[in-house]
């Protein structure tokens, strides 16, 4: 029966669309479903500011009655002019292992691109750094994360099969929490602090929280510039990741480094109790009982934490600012009895974020791949 490629229109078909990955790895164990009511408003364009600045477009492969892919197609303008590039991203890219299927979708979005006049297309990629990006290609045995895509091994295959070649690689790693903060870590902290007329802000209330929550993400933006796809966030945009990430952050694991002088954010680190498992029980939804299980994961003491969001203003890099975040935040994974961090993915070629593990035992467990192809 031949592949029929439909664009999604409804909220009733964008939530087949959402859906759909739920039914093809539903019976495999490493696959972390996100958020159904997250992504509805991801990609609703009368929620998400990102459409103000992004066009997009998704699509629904049927084999008769039966969906059996789906992609999205995106285009950043903001991030076309920073990086003078002409390019489409796809992303909330899944399918089955058929040949048929996948060039049907890839040539839909495709054949959007070019309509809209560019020339090229690479993803997995999202609106934002905030959404999924970056396709598995290692570590395929692994649990997946919240904050990350997973994939069956076939789909690296089909893509260098129709020709889609290495745009860039993230890595992830397993961070085992030291016994102790490393000696040169706290003498460095010390250093920088001094030096700098910096200081550990902490948090005992979420409403403490707000006056700061701007500043993370305009230091979010600066810190980010440089990285492959980046275009900062507007205004709105950060209003929106405001109100959706602040009222989900944990207190004591949250970070910040403030300038004494004028109390500016120069740099924080949030992270949070690894939900895997508990998203996996919830299969997307918070209701009628998947808030059981997600709050149960929040509120424990965490055998692993997945480390959600780091920045550090680029008048700050290399200076030892991030030997701050790790001298405050090692003792409270110490007192929670955490064994390990989840790096979450992070650019191979960001050498400053690769070599601040270098004091710490690591595994290297998975790597995941934008590609790129010209159209």
């Amino acid at each position: 029966m031949s592949i029929e490629i439909k664009e999604v229109t409804s909220r009733k078909e964008l939530k087949k669309f959402i859906t759909f990955s739920l039914d093809l790895y539903k019976d495999n164990p490493y696959y972390v479903p996100g958020l159904i009511d997250e992504q509805l408003v991801t990609l609703s364009r009368d929620k998400n500011p990102a459409f103000e600045v992004c066009d997009a477009v998704l699509f629904l492969a049927y084999r008769g009655e039966e969906i059996v892919g789906r992609i999205a197609g995106i285009i950043n303008y903001p991030s076309n002019q920073v990086w003078n590039e002409k390019n489409a991203r796809f992303g909330f890219v899944d399918f089955i292992d058929d040949a048929e299927v996948v060039d049907s979708l890839f040539s839909a979005v495709e054949n959007w691109a070019k309509g809209k006049g560019m020339e090229a297309i690479q993803g997995p990629l999202g609106f934002t750094d905030m959404d999924y990006e970056g396709m598995l290609i290692e570590g395929f045995d692994q649990l997946g994360t919240m904050a990350a895509i997973y994939n069956y091994p076939y789909y690296p295959e089909h893509m260098a099969r129709m020709g889609y070649v290495k745009d860039q690689d993230w890595n992830e790693y397993k961070i085992y929490i030291p016994d102790e903060i490393p000696e040169k870590h706290l003498r460095i902290g010390e250093i920088v602090k001094q030096k700098y007329g910096l200081k550990i802000k902490k948090f005992k209330r979420e409403r403490e929280v707000y006056p700061y929550a701007h500043q993370i993400f305009e230091t979010l933006n600066e810190a980010y510039t440089p990285l492959y796809g980046f275009a900062p966030l507007t205004p709105k945009q950060i209003d929106y990741y405001v109100n959706m990430y602040i009222p989900m952050i944990r207190l004591d694991l949250v970070t910040l480094i403030i300038r004494e002088a004028d109390d500016r954010v120069v740099g924080f680190g949030i992270s949070l109790p690894n939900l895997s498992r508990a998203l996996q029980k919830a299969r997307g939804s918070f209701f009628p009982f998947g808030f059981i299980h997600l709050l149960k994961a929040y509120k424990c003491k965490p055998k692993v934490v997945d480390l959600y969001l780091a920045g550090v203003l680029p008048e700050y890099k290399n200076k030892g600012v991030n030997a701050l975040l790790f001298n405050d935040l090692i003792p409270v994974y110490r007192k929670l009895g955490v064994e390990y961090a989840e790096s979450n993915p992070e650019l191979e070629s960001n050498n400053a974020i690769q070599s601040q593990w270098d004091y710490f035992r690591r595994e290297h467990h998975k790597t995941r791949r934008a590609f790129i192809k010209k159209i």
